[in-house]
């Protein structure tokens, strides 16, 4: 194939080929010319261009293929437009030569037609070059169509298109001659010239103005004439041009360029309509020419008409587009409803005409209003349809409330508008489900009325009306579920008070269905009480059915239809009426047979009509509870299910008798019975009614074959039976299409209705399948059928063998004995139970039985298999291979194979060949490969054959269609076909004409099916395979040109496929753009886009795949086609500005189709997720326009939900949501679901950017990288666009996009909370944002919100706060909103007061939830003590259901409580409230009941009590048995509740006074901190564990003080002791709280520091171990732990605190010794820090000074200071690393903290000065310092025993030490900081020392301190360390002079040196000191810096 690249014919290398190479190679060259024309330089295409036209001409008489000659033509047009055009009228003469020649021979017709679309494209791309040639042109092309055959006259109908095309207003003259020729071809047979004239107008139309001026009637009557016999595409085709001329027709009132020359007739909208309209009612037989039987009344339009001219109105208003259906749509509504009218009779005039008028209608509008108006324009429209609906309401009354004699007249009157009725309500349905939550304000309008209009019309005589509206309002609940119970009651209601009217019942049942339907799409349900009033309605309305015979009929229908559809609402709600069903289910029908015999006798044909209807809806309320409570089917309950069956089965065959007795009124309840019983023995298990199989398989073997079925409905009982992939080969109709909803119609045929909901009120409240749209159940005589077939495959699966063989030769005979139509009709029938049945078998494993079996089933498969209808042998197909499968023998397999051999060889007649080439792919698909290579190489051989049959495309498409699925099965066994059929789908593609698209469908499946089979073999370069791979390509590339739309799907998905295979073999940049031409193309709008849903989906499917890997790619190569592209692309989806991301956004707002719209989403996932980090701007702005495109809308709710007093709120609320009206946005009003995937968008955006760079949440170093590359870009740039875009989403009226805007508010906060603002310090950069926050949260908390969007509101605030606070004090977290209350609000907008009026309401609320969670905890023997009616929120039977919802939401609603009750101090709300108040508030079940007038009223301190408890109890109950599923959430909120509950003085009294109580909770807390890792969860238990110490010790200091005070003056001596351990100071386990405490503190040290278990160490003494810091998680524990353990004492009596205070003071040591490590600039460790607080804590326990315990205490602290000191020394030779710091503070906290007869014995005081001396001597300046600082306080220590041996010990030494640094000069800050430190010490002894010791002291410290002075030129040069001292020295001489001044004077006295330096430091600072003294103030103590702070923490 490289051999054909160049630009002139490789002419050797072709003429070595054979005839089909020649054709690849040919085309392959020509693909390739046609870039490379485009490339190379015009000299070049001018110097070779004399041979290239001679080369291309010459393949004209070498018959060029379809593609070929298309291909062919485009290149001939391009190289004359790039190179010369002198020889183009040479060419053109040659063209038309061949044209002229006589020639008919078919083998010389593909030059005729090459000749033809040469034509087309020379004129194309010449244009007007060529202007004075193309009369003879056209004229020679217009001769030649009268003779040419279909294929000519297609092609000439195209290239007429192209002349028109490239000669624009240049072609007037022929305009009349081109517009007659495509007139005739315009109702030609062949439907694909049908499509190609209609192309041709289209183009002609642009500039022929008489077809939308005076022609414009006739062009009207000749599409109609068109639509007569059509198909899919001509519909299409058809309708686009006849719908654009008719939009043209209005158009064109605008003067335009051509008006001068003719006057123009003008158009009004009403006559286009009524044009339009005439065609819809009347069809082609036009205004005149009404025929004979038109005059009669017999005549109905065909459907297809009527389908055409439907989609022509969808045309006609897209193409005026949706501002003029806004400005128009009144009159546009009332012309569409007034199709259905009853002024014109002919369309509704049988059933199955008004059905199918409906059908055309509704999508109509569904199709306008849907697809073309924004949201706004919805909601305006809504009320119009609502109008429209009172209006014809108005005449209905009218005609109701007319007394008089003509109301016989009248009653066609109140029907008249029913089809109109039926529309209008329909499409008001799914306008308001679509619009969901958006419509809310609509409804909330009184003026509009529409529930009130919607309800009025429920009792409307039509029967079609009421179940409309049924369905209205199910519509209306689904979208707005908060209406779904007011509307239940408002129907119930009216149900109930009109339970005499007919209409009213059967109306308001229908209603009240249809809202039990809706409940399973609304999250919350409906409450559940409504279930027992339907019930007993239900009941009421069936035992009074026999009361009045007038309303029996709608009674009974009524009762059970309320209980079929109550059944709906699943196990849940049904169990608890089951029984009382389950009974009138047994009283419907007679007890035993005879019952039936003589009920038979009684009764006349009224009652049994009611009699049948009230047991068909008991079938049916059986079928509901079986299908939708399938969990209750428990062997008790089929049991009781089970005896009506059989008589239900008896009466069964008594219907024919019973008709025979009493009429054919009978008729149709009779068969609605039938449906009704085999639907419910299709869902329950055959073994159910085992007794009844013969009877109910003969039943439907009459069914089946019975004489009076008049139609053969195939097209909806054969589909499901066929497989789904064989449908494709039968009609486009089967496949899914935008159109499908009309076009179901002609599937069905003439004679039939399309579904409709009158045909079946029962499935009002079943669950749709397609969405929105209405249930459209079929009539129950085609209905019965197709249930029929279905049971006939189960029942006959379970009959005997004798008798499955019987039943099979009685339905073979029926089929022989019937003639003609009816014939048809059995077999067709018999053929579809027999494919049940197979089908049956085969999927439950079983056995078709005995050989004798297999020869009528043969026999009625073969017979199918040679029908005419093409479905019966497509299901035929199926069921030959289903035989095969289910008798399983391989040698029946191989005669049924070599049956269709023989058939295939000797038949001639298309239907045999085509039946029996399906059947042997079939085979294949369900059997392998057959199992032998031979009789694949059979079948392929045949297959082969028969799809060259160019006589037949029929046969070409079947045998096609089975060999890809040969291919598809036979998997590797293929390999050695794939050459030789690859070769054969080329030569077809290549040959087979366009107009025979289906061939080239079945085509593409087969490539498809190779591709895979090659699989990623396709990488290899071998050239086999790169002859394959170019092949393979090569085929795509012809169907890519194909001009079918599923041809070209076909195309897309084999590329697909390759692109999986052999990325690299795939043209990326060419697939990209041909995907955006198809997708633009549809992108224009809606309707008029590339109108194959398959194509469109193809489409997104491939893109899918390709952004997986190479999104970046995908995207470039779409913009670069965009600026590539010479036509000015629509300006609605500009690729240009927006990207492909943009254009598929607004694709995904248009498109309805379901699976389309989640590829598009993905898509778009898959780029953002690859993309977005890189094009952020971009995409955020996508996001944003989207967004903001509805923001117009949203500004009004903004500023309307701020109160008006509130102006400066309001303004920053309307800010954000102004915009500049000039500026237009890409987006046009996007629906709400399309804004709420571009909120989850943004979502995902910050996501992705998490992963990415940290500079998108870091604003300074955002910025720092943007200035360095302005291409730099990063989100936290975007922040005020992110606030922006949720503050729209947040406050739309969507509640859906509400949701979705706070979620993004609340992703933003929490990444962004933490990010500092670098120009402010100390603030964080969200703060600007406040009141964004503030008014996007505040009408989230309006009354009309719901629940679920305040809900989300309070989450986003709560995360706000949390972030604040977390930002202003590191370690404190909150969880709950009322806590905030306290701590101050977050935003200055307080929103927190909008909650604040509710908090009464919701506090009682929660403490009734609470009691109800508590008694549903209960184990289940307390059951019988539970209240009967059950509690605050639940009834009692649905306590099990409640459970769930009690676990997931107790633990916050507990913490809620606990906080409520500690912010009002557990003081009572009102006093008024009594007690039954308290613990009863008014809640959704209790409002029933009267409240309890018995009760006592409890005191204030009682109902503390009960609520005190309610909480403690839940909260143990909780913690002691812990769940595996309890969550962190529950437990930290569990914890926090406790501990807010212990944050007041009442509940701490309870708890200090019943010691009991305490312990319980400490061991259940212990446990919590056993069994959970989570730190946090034990910090958060430790503070509950304090908190409960602290009640304790609050009840000890109570009883003593109260003791003292009662005792008054008694003896001391006999005061009781209080607290633990009494007299004794024994603590008993399990009896003392402080043990417990112990236990617990204990647990939680060892586990952070286990050398402190000595167990673990193995000896009690010491042992050395390096210290350690543990994590900040673990200090944190440990720390709380201490604290606890230094309480401890307080609790205790003296003795009590003898026996605990040894293992406080070992832990409290040990954690020092174990965690005292030395750490940078001195500081402690915490967990240091910690313990030596908790020392002070215990050294100053005034227990250590109290008589009893005083002496053991001062023995105990002697130790404890012992083993202090011990750390110091080196035991066992090792030394240790410890903090020589933490270990002076210690001693030092011993010497301050405890009495003096602790630390003044003299061996302890001795060993502490030396450690003071030995530190002295460090050389480390920090410990120097901190030493001096440490020695201060103990020299200022009041009681002289304690302090003066330090002072005689030390002081020598420290004054040795500061001479020497006066002698050395300090030289840097840290030597600075000790000398500055030892002179605070000397200064501090002389003020504590002795007049006469104090004149030596100072006599030290002055020379000192005058040392350091310096002289002025001294100050100049000096260090500012220097400097520094000397403003030290002289600031304290200055304090030390006056003090003792006396010293002072005597020391200058004796040294005149040291006084002339001080005088002249001071003279020097004179002037200055005014300044010097407030900087000195700051240089005074530079070293005390945070490190050495920590002294004032436990000194």
């Amino acid at each position: 194939m490289e051999l054909a690249h160049s630009l002139l014919l490789n002419e050797e290398v072709y003429n070595q080929l054979g005839e089909v190479q020649k054709a690849e190679f040919i085309f392959d060259w020509l693909r390739y010319l046609e870039k490379l024309l485009l490339a190379t330089s015009r000299s070049d295409v001018k110097e070779k261009q004399k041979t290239l036209v001679e080369q291309l001409l010459s393949l004209l008489n070498s018959s060029p293929g379809p593609p070929t000659r298309k291909l062919l033509a485009k290149n001939l047009g391009v190289l004359y437009s790039i190179g010369d055009t002198f020889s183009v009228y040479e060419t053109i003469d040659k063209c038309n030569d061949l044209i002229r020649s006589k020639d008919d021979s078919p083998s010389y017709l593909p030059t005729k037609l090459a000749a033809v679309v040469c034509l087309g494209s020379l004129y194309k791309k010449l244009g007007r070059i060529l202007v004075n040639t193309f009369t003879d042109t056209v004229g020679n092309i217009l001769k030649a169509m009268k003779s040419a055959e279909s294929q000519g006259r297609y092609e000439i109908m195209l290239s007429l298109q192209n002349i028109l095309n490239g000669l624009g207003a240049a072609a007037t003259p022929c305009h009349r001659d081109v517009y007659k020729a495509a007139k005739s071809c315009l109702t030609d047979r062949s439907m694909a010239v049908r499509c190609a004239a209609a192309k041709c107008l289209l183009e002609l139309q642009k500039e022929a103005i008489f077809m939308w001026s005076t022609d414009l009637d006739s062009v009207a009557t000749l599409c109609f004439k068109s639509f007569e016999g059509s198909n899919y595409d001509v519909r299409i085709s058809v309708s686009k041009l006849l719908g654009t001329v008719l939009a043209k027709a209005i158009i064109s009132k605008h003067p335009g360029a051509a008006v001068s020359r003719q006057s123009i007739r003008r158009v009004s909208l009403e006559e286009v309509l009524e044009l339009l309209g005439t065609g819809f009612l009347r069809g082609s037989s036009g205004f005149l020419r009404a025929s004979g039987d038109m005059l009669k009344g017999t005549s109905s339009v065909s459907r297809d008409v009527r389908v055409g001219v439907t989609q022509a109105y969808v045309v006609f208003v897209s193409t005026l587009g949706g501002t003029w259906l806004e400005k128009n749509f009144a009159a546009f509504l009332s012309h569409i409803l007034s199709l259905v009218s009853q002024s014109h009779p002919k369309a509704t005039q049988t059933q199955t005409d008004a059905v199918c008028g409906r059908r055309c209608v509704s999508f109509i509008l569904r199709a306008t209003i849907g697809g073309l108006l924004g949201e706004k324009a919805q909601i305006a429209a809504a009320k119009n349809i609502c109008q429209a609906i009172w209006k014809l309401k108005k005449v209905v009354d009218a005609v109701m409330n007319d007394g008089n004699v003509e109301t016989r007249v009248g009653s066609t009157d109140a029907t008249a508008s029913q089809h109109m009725l039926v529309c209008a309500l329909q499409e008001l349905g799914n306008l308001l489900y679509s619009l969901g939550t958006t419509a809310a304000p609509l409804l909330q309008d009184s003026s509009a009325g529409i529930l009130d209009s919607v309800i009025s019309v429920i009792q409307h005589p039509s029967i079609s009306v009421r179940l409309a509206a049924a369905w209205c309002l199910h519509c209306i609940a689904v979208a707005l579920p908060s209406y779904l119970t007011p509307l239940l009651d408002r129907c119930l209601e009216r149900l109930t008070v009109l339970k005499s009217s007919p209409e009213a019942v059967t109306g308001f049942s229908f209603a009240v269905a249809a809202l039990l339907g809706a409940v399973k799409h609304c999250p919350l349900g409906i409450p559940h009480g409504k279930g027992k009033i339907i019930m007993t309605l239900a009941e009421d309305l069936l035992c009074s059915a026999v009361q009045n015979s007038r309303l029996s009929a709608q009674r009974t229908q009524a009762g059970w239809l309320l209980i079929a559809a109550l059944m709906t609402l699943g196990p849940a709600v049904v169990s608890h009426h089951l029984g009382r069903v389950l009974l009138l289910w047994k009283c419907v029908f007679p007890v035993s047979p005879k019952d039936l015999e003589t009920e038979k006798s009684r009764g006349d044909s009224f009652t049994w009509q009611v009699t049948l209807e009230g047991r068909a809806g008991a079938l049916c309320a059986i079928k509901s509870f079986v299908s939708h409570s399938g969990d209750l089917l428990t062997e008790e309950v089929i049991q009781r299910l089970l005896p009506p069956l059989p008589c239900a089965v008896d009466l069964l065959t008594q219907l024919s008798s019973v008709l025979k007795t009493y009429g054919s009124t009978l008729k149709t309840p009779s068969v609605v019975y039938r449906q009704r019983l085999y639907e419910l023995l299709i869902l329950l298990p055959p073994e159910t009614y085992e007794g009844n199989l013969c009877t109910i398989l003969k039943e439907l073997a009459a069914d089946l074959t019975a004489s009076d079925i008049q139609v053969a409905a195939s097209a909806f009982l054969l589909p499901p039976l066929c497989h789904q992939d064989d449908l494709v080969i039968l009609s486009p109709l089967l496949q899914e299409t935008d159109h499908r909803f009309i076009e179901e119609q002609l599937l069905l045929g003439n004679g039939i209705a399309c579904g409709s909901l009158e045909y079946d009120p029962y499935s009002i409240y079943e669950k749709d399948v397609e969405g929105d749209s209405v249930p459209k159940p079929l009539p129950p005589i085609l209905s019965v059928i197709s249930s029929a077939v279905k049971l006939f495959g189960v029942v006959c699966a379970h009959v005997g063998e004798a008798q499955r063989l019987f039943i099979l030769e009685q339905l073979l005979d029926s089929i022989k004995h019937s003639k003609g139509a009816r014939q048809q009709i059995v077999q067709l029938h018999v053929v579809s139970s027999l494919s049940s049945f197979l089908k049956y078998l085969a999927v439950s494993k079983g056995n078709l039985g005995p050989e004798e079996m297999r020869r009528p089933a043969l026999a009625l498969v073969m017979g199918a298999l040679e029908s005419p209808n093409p479905l019966l042998r497509c299901a035929a197909a199926e069921a030959w291979a289903r035989l095969a499968q289910v008798v399983d023998d391989g040698a029946f397999t191989a005669a049924l194979a070599q049956v269709s051999f023989d058939k295939l060889k000797s038949a001639r007649d298309v239907v045999t060949r085509t039946g029996y080439s399906l059947a042997l792919g079939s085979l294949h698909r369900y059997l392998g490969g057959i199992s032998s290579s031979q009789h694949l190489n059979s079948c392929v051989g045949i297959l082969y054959t028969l799809s060259q049959d160019t006589t037949s495309p029929d046969v070409q498409t079947w045998a096609l269609h089975s060999l890809s699925l040969i291919i598809d099965s036979a998997g590797p066994l293929y390999h050695m076909h794939v050459e030789p059929t690859l070769s054969l789908i080329i030569m077809l593609l290549l040959n087979v004409p366009p107009t025979h698209a289906e061939v080239h469908q079945s085509l593409g499946r087969c490539l498809n099916a190779l591709i895979t089979t090659l699989g990623p073999e396709l990488q290899g370069n071998s050239t086999s395979i790169s002859t394959l791979r170019t092949s393979c390509l090569l085929g795509c590339a012809v169907m890519q040109d194909n001009p079918d739309c599923l041809v070209q799907a076909q195309a897309i998905s084999c590329l697909q496929q390759l692109h999986m295979f052999a990325p690299r073999h795939v043209n990326l940049s060419n697939l990209v753009s041909c995907l955006c031409e198809i997708l633009l193309d549809n992108s224009v709008l809606v309707n008029l886009c590339s109108p194959y849903l398959l194509l469109r989906r193809a489409v997104l499917a491939c893109l899918r795949q390709l952004v997986q890997r190479e999104a970046a790619e995908v995207s470039e190569h779409a913009v670069m086609l965009a600026k590539d592209s010479r036509k000015e692309l629509t300006p609605d989806a500009n690729i240009r500005e927006v990207g492909l991301e943009g254009a598929l956004l607004t694709l995904l707002d248009k498109e309805t189709d379901q699976k389309l719209c989640h590829d598009i989403k993905e898509t778009l996932n898959h780029m953002l997720t690859s993309m977005a980090v890189d094009k952020l701007s971009f995409w955020l702005k996508l996001c944003k326009d989207v967004l903001a495109a509805s923001a117009d809308f949203t500004a009004v709710t903004c500023v309307d939900t701020v109160q008006e007093e509130e102006g400066d709120k309001g303004d920053d609320a309307s800010v954000l949501t102004t915009r500049n009206d000039d500026k237009s946005y890409p987006y046009t009003n996007p629906h709400w679901a399309t804004r709420v995937f571009a909120a989850e968008c943004v979502c995902r955006i910050i996501n992705q950017c998490e992963n990415a760079h940290s500079a998108h949440f870091d604003i300074a170093l955002a910025q720092e990288m943007k200035k360095r590359d302005s291409r730099n870009d990063f989100l936290v740039l975007h922040l005020a666009d992110l606030i922006r875009m949720a503050f729209m989403a947040a406050t739309d009226h969507s509640d859906q996009l509400r949701l979705s805007g706070l979620e993004t508010l609340l992703v933003v906060i929490r990444r962004f909370a933490a990010i500092p603002e670098p120009e402010f310090p100390g603030h964080v950069i969200l703060e600007q944002y406040q009141a964004n926050v503030g008014a996007a949260l505040r009408p989230a908390f309006s009354s009309e919100t719901p629940p679920d969007v305040t809900a989300k509101a309070c989450q986003v605030y709560v995360i706000a706060v949390e972030r604040h606070k977390s930002h202003r004090e590191p370690l404190k977290t909150t969880t709950c909103s009322e806590e905030s209350v306290r701590n101050g609000s977050y935003s200055s907008d307080g929103l927190l007061d909008l909650v604040h009026t509710d908090l009464g309401t919701l506090s009682r609320l929660w403490l009734a939830a609470l009691q109800d969670f508590a008694l549903l905890t209960l184990p289940s023997e307390f059951a019988s003590q539970l209240p009967v009616e059950g509690g605050a929120f639940y009834t009692a039977e649905t306590s099990e259901n409640a459970k769930l919802h009690y676990y997931n939401s107790w633990a916050l609603i507990l913490h809620a409580t606990a906080l409520w009750l500690t912010s009002t101090g557990f003081v009572v709300a009102d006093p008024d409230e009594g007690a039954s108040h308290l613990s009863r508030p008014v809640t959704p079940t209790s409002m029933c009941q009267g409240s309890s007038s018995g009760a006592t009223v409890k005191s204030p301190e009682d109902v503390c009590t009960d609520r005190f408890h309610l909480i403690l109890g839940i909260s143990v109950e909780f913690l002691c048995s812990l769940r595996s599923d309890a969550t962190m959430e529950s437990i930290t909120a569990c914890l926090h509740a406790l501990q807010a509950l212990l944050d007041v003085p009442w509940p701490r009294s309870k708890i200090g006074s019943d010691q009991d109580l305490g312990i319980e909770l400490l061991n259940v807390l212990h446990r919590v901190i056993l069994t959970r890792e989570s730190p946090s969860i034990q910090l958060a238990s430790l503070e509950v564990v304090r908190q409960i110490i602290c009640a304790a010790q609050e009840h000890v200091k109570e009883k003593r003080r109260s003791a003292e005070v009662d005792d008054g003056a008694a003896e001391k001596e006999t005061l009781p002791e209080f607290g633990e351990g009494k007299d004794t100071g024994g603590l008993v386990p399990g009896k003392s709280l402080v043990f417990a405490t112990l236990e617990l503190c204990v647990c939680i040290l060892v586990r952070q520091l286990p050398e402190l278990n000595p167990k673990l160490t193995g000896s009690p003494g010491v042992k050395a171990t390096k210290p350690q810091v543990l994590s900040e998680d673990g200090s944190r524990l440990v720390s709380a732990a201490l604290v606890i353990l230094s309480e401890l004492p307080a609790v205790c009596s003296p003795e009590g605190s003898i026996s605990i205070l040894p293992t406080i003071l070992y832990l409290t040591i040990g954690v020092l010794r174990e965690t005292a490590v030395k750490l940078p600039g001195g500081q402690l460790s915490p967990t240091v820090a910690a313990s030596l607080q908790a020392l002070k804590g215990i050294l100053s326990s005034p227990m250590a000074r109290a008589e009893k315990s005083h002496t053991a205490w001062t023995d105990l602290l002697r130790s404890a200071l012992t083993t202090i000191l011990d750390c110091w020394d080196p035991v066992d030779g090792t030394h240790q690393e410890l903090d020589e710091i933490s270990l002076l503070t210690a001693i030092t906290v011993f010497i301050l903290s405890t009495s003096p007869e602790v630390t003044t014995i003299p061996c302890l005081q001795k060993r502490c000065i030396e450690k003071f001396k030995a530190t002295l001597e460090i050389k480390d300046p920090v410990v120097q310092i901190k030493t001096y600082q440490l020695l201060l306080s103990i020299f200022q220590y009041p009681n002289p025993a304690v302090s003066y041996p330090y002072i005689y010990s030390l002081v020598s030494s420290i004054v040795e030490k500061l001479q020497e640094i006066d002698k050395r000069k300090p030289e840097d800050t840290t030597e600075l900081q000790i000398f500055q430190e030892g002179i605070k010490v000397l200064e501090a002894l002389v003020a504590i020392a002795e007049e006469q010791h104090r004149s030596q002291l100072v006599a030290c410290l002055l020379p000192i301190l005058i040392s350091f002075l310096l002289d002025d030129n001294a100050l100049g040069s000096a260090t500012s360390v220097m400097k520094n001292l000397h403003d030290f020295a002289l600031q304290n001489l200055m304090q030390i002079g006056p003090q003792y001044s006396s010293v002072f004077k005597n020391v200058m006295a004796s040294s005149p040196a040291l006084k002339a330096r001080l005088e002249a430091a001071i003279k020097g600072n004179q002037e200055n000191v005014k300044v010097k003294i407030p900087t000195s103030k700051h240089t005074k103590n530079p070293g005390k810096n945070a490190s050495i702070q920590l002294k004032t923490n436990f000194l």
